[in-house]
């Protein structure tokens, strides 16, 4: 399943979907429940639902769920009972959905997932509803593998955690997502370079557009206009000599990012690169190497690759936020703890981190 801090309601392919080797088939479980259009579960809607929900012909809770990358996925609300690791109790009536579709994307990781487990903080999130005040994860870099842990980790002794706090605004905006992880981003450094920007550009304004949001559901790190404009010119400056520029004014990678080299093909190790990090009230963020850059699949030109800056551009998006994706944090130990109202990072491999915790990568 995807993790994904950036929305609440989980969900699983159900037995009606075809093409996906794991799938969920409600007919064998004596506890689900689908849930009625009539239930305050389905009136209510959760903060996923961009189209609001609707009476099937069983006249059963339908929904159809639409996400950042324009993937969505569609089917029945239901419930059932969750039992997780060694915990005693069982979690009787958790929501989720049982869904016909999903992903509908053309990334070939998508059709490798059986799902998507919700983790904001929304009331129908899996976190809200297993009652977890804590969770942590480590996204590893070098596949699709990585460390889940739900509840207090005790990762300290392992490797101090830099804390920065939550950012919660009360007043609905309509800007600003509420059951979101907010942080406050404070400014970039491209190497040791601060770049000049004003505080205030990463304040969300009065509508609540300019929040940044940690979400683990989105592939890319996202910097509003001023700002990403600022790192594409000091990033380009700083790789001047060490890496060819790809001249294509028509090429923008995902619609975002338009900062892209040529490496040619038989090269196996990029050349030293610029560290850009991301500086939070607390904590820093830290990405360097080859999270720098990231290789566009299946994208030649003559006996070259084309590798793009792994930031992107919000306002060609249309989105009125800074996103902090997963491919930044890679590598990085990501606690995220409800109690105290903060997220912990620290910089760990995860193969390492998960031997300390005496299991294997997930």
């Amino acid at each position: 399943m995807v993790i994904d801090t950036g929305s609440e309601l989980s969900w699983l392919h159900c037995n009606k979907t075809t093409g996906f080797p794991y799938v969920f088939d409600p007919t064998r479980s004596l506890s689900y429940k689908p849930i009625p259009c009539s239930s305050s579960t389905c009136t209510n809607q959760t903060q996923d639902f961009t189209i609001p929900v609707s009476c099937d012909s069983n006249n059963l809770c339908h929904a159809i769920l639409s996400y950042a990358d324009s993937s969505s996925s569609e089917g029945n609300l239901a419930s059932d009972t969750f039992h997780m690791g060694s915990s005693d109790s069982d979690i009787s009536d958790t929501v989720f959905g049982c869904m016909d579709s999903g992903f509908s994307s053309n990334s070939d990781e998508d059709s490798k997932n059986t799902g998507l487990m919700g983790m904001n903080r929304g009331s129908l999130s899996f976190v809200s509803q297993m009652g977890f005040t804590k969770f942590s994860y480590c996204i590893s870099g070098s596949d699709f593998s990585g460390l889940l842990l739900l509840g207090e980790s005790n990762f300290t002794f392992v490797l101090p955690l830099n804390y920065t706090p939550l950012i919660q605004i009360s007043t609905p905006l309509p800007y600003f997502d509420r059951v979101a992880y907010t942080v406050q981003l404070e400014g970039v450094k491209v190497s040791d370079k601060l770049l000049p920007i004003p505080k205030s550009v990463f304040e969300p304004d009065h509508t609540g557009a300019g929040q940044t949001m940690v979400d683990s559901g989105t592939q890319f790190t996202f910097l509003l206009g001023p700002v990403y404009t600022a790192l594409r010119t000091e990033f380009l400056n700083q790789t001047t000599g060490v890496l060819t520029v790809l001249e294509d004014p028509n090429f923008v990678f995902q619609g975002a990012m338009d900062l892209c080299y040529r490496v040619p093909i038989n090269q196996r190790v990029l050349p030293r690169l610029p560290t850009v990090s991301l500086m939070f009230e607390g904590a820093e963020m830290k990405v360097s190497d080859e999270k720098v850059l990231y290789r566009v699949p299946g994208e030649i030109r003559g006996n070259d690759s084309v590798h793009c800056l792994s930031f992107g551009n919000s306002d060609l998006l249309g989105v009125e936020a800074y996103v902090i994706g997963h491919h930044q944090q890679q590598n990085m130990w990501m606690e995220f703890d409800l109690e105290k109202s903060r997220i912990g990072l620290a910089n760990v491999r995860c193969d390492l981190a998960s031997r300390r915790f005496g299991v294997g990568l997930l």
